[in-house]
């Protein structure tokens, strides 16, 4: 049985990432078309936004495990999301974007990891993996529904730059509703005594090491922003880019919960292992270079990002002793791994061309996937 409160909190991530649905899949469109900007200035937006979004959760799971401070945290980041979003609206070049996407993933930072613990509070230890995928199930399916609201205003309404801003604006809608969720529905975690002297045990330090091949997976592998653009540059038409999401988002929505179950079964280096295999073929995919194998791609890139979520979080959760500080490091690393490697993209693409890019995150992912595949085979030999 799920406790009510994962539920609450499914539904906050509900709304709130139908408003993100909203804008996401076009935002690089908008940006490069409409503003008239390069790639590699998407690459800057997306570098500062992952490192903002990112960095900022140790911090706030900081605050969490040394102050006992939980849901005000969770509530402000939510705020701060729902008000952002709009705002996207009267953006007039990269610099306004990469501002407003800022602000907008302060409100993640706030929240993220102070929520994951919250989860992790009201879940069992023994269901951690199915836990979580409960919860990213009721995430993905609001972005999955956001997506195809989007789809259906483009297709009906039109592509023009004053239908997109107005999209833009009408986020403010579900981002309140998540608001007002979070606020009056969601009870807090059981107070802490709060710490006179707090520090990372032994075990969260090992958990933190062993996520260590991930954030190199992460360097190398393509932002959502690149599988867009590398969608709108094989010929996949603005109003139809909506669609490739929904691929992504239904793949998760319909897999998340039974990876939850194969993490919960089979441990969390096989789950890894699995999504890293996901990735690389999507990689392969976007390498193709043709309309059906883009669509293709999208679908991996689904599996990847919740087979690799669900697995770190449950892998957290179940192991740590400080889960709101480790959840933190976790996004924090995610941040800066994320974000250099989104720069680096973005400035390969935009003066050695897009093949060049695509090579440079298909080999290192490739190699990543090898030394940590070859590590897990040694210590399990050795054992």
């Amino acid at each position: 049985m799920i406790n009510k409160n994962i539920i609450y909190l499914g539904l906050v991530s509900f709304f709130t990432d139908f408003a993100s649905a909203m804008i996401n899949p076009i935002l690089p469109i908008f940006i490069v078309v409409y503003l008239n900007e390069g790639v590699d200035k998407l690459g800057i937006i997306v570098a500062i936004a992952t490192l903002v979004s990112y960095a900022l959760r140790l911090v706030s799971g900081y605050i969490s495990d040394r102050y006992g401070i939980v849901k005000p945290l969770v509530v402000a980041g939510y705020a701060l999301s729902a008000l952002s979003k709009p705002l996207m609206g009267f953006a007039t070049s990269y610099k306004s974007v990469a501002v407003l996407k800022a602000f907008e993933r302060v409100g993640k930072a706030l929240r993220s990891a102070p929520k994951d613990a919250l989860i992790a509070n009201y879940g069992k230890k023994s269901q951690m993996g199915k836990t979580f995928g409960f919860h990213k199930t009721l995430d993905i399916a609001g972005e999955l529904l956001g997506t195809v609201l989007l789809f259906l205003l483009l297709y009906f309404l039109g592509k023009s730059e004053e239908i997109i801003r107005n999209i833009f604006y009408a986020t403010i809608i579900p981002g309140a509703i998540a608001l007002f969720i979070v606020i009056f529905f969601v009870k807090d975690a059981p107070k802490k005594k709060v710490k006179k002297e707090f520090k990372l045990t032994d075990q969260d330090k090992v958990v933190v090491g062993n996520l260590f091949f991930y954030f190199i997976f992460i360097f190398f592998f393509f932002n959502e922003a690149f599988f867009t653009m590398q969608a709108k540059d094989v010929g996949i038409d603005t109003v139809f880019i909506p669609l490739l999401f929904i691929v992504s988002t239904l793949t998760q929505t319909l897999t998340s919960y039974i990876s939850g179950i194969i993490i919960d079964k089979t441990g969390h280096y096989t789950a890894l292992i699995i999504s890293y295999l996901f990735g690389i073929l999507s990689l392969l995919l976007l390498n193709l270079n043709q309309d059906i194998f883009i669509w293709m791609a999208f679908g991996f890139l689904g599996l990847f990002t919740v087979f690799s979520l669900n697995a770190n979080r449950a892998y957290i959760a179940s192991f740590c002793d400080n889960k709101a500080s480790v959840y933190g490091i976790f996004y924090a690393a995610i941040a800066l791994f994320g974000s250099l490697g989104a720069y680096a993209i973005g400035y390969l693409w935009e003066y050695y061309g897009k093949s060049f890019a695509l090579n440079f995150a298909l080999i290192g992912t490739s190699i990543t996937t090898f030394i940590f595949l070859s590590k897990i085979i040694y210590k399990y030999f050795r054992n």
